[in-house]
């Protein structure tokens, strides 16, 4: 029994940098913010199960597929893919706090909002 529980307390404590470095953990039940240079707002919902979902506000445009990072890019695989728009679609990512919000070069803003909008 005792080995069990050392295993376990092992194997937690290996997998902490792995949750720590997960530049997505601040996402996780939480809403994305997004208001492009025309003024549409989108709201994005990421999954850990790499799955993600979201909605344009004014045309209720509801969206959904998978993420994943790769070099450093948030890169979205939509299904389907919304008119418009490469498949998938890569961006930068770093990780955010609630509450933070951001500005684009292209004009758009964005923040990361509490809780599922």
């Amino acid at each position: 029994m005792r080995a069990i529980v050392l295993g376990a307390a092992l194997l937690f404590a290996a997998s902490v940098p792995a949750f720590a470095a997960d530049p997505m953990a601040n996402y996780y039940g939480n809403t994305i913010v997004v208001v492009d240079a025309k003024g549409a707002v989108t709201h994005t919902h990421y999954n850990a199960d790499h799955s993600f979902d979201g909605v344009a506000l004014a045309s209720g445009y509801h969206y959904k597929g998978t993420w994943e990072i790769t070099g450093g890019q948030l890169c979205h695989t939509f299904d389907p893919p919304p008119p418009g728009i490469p498949n998938p679609k890569c961006n930068p990512v770093g990780p955010l706090t609630v509450g933070q919000s951001w500005t684009g070069m292209d004009g758009s803003s964005g923040a990361l909002v509490q809780g599922v909008l």
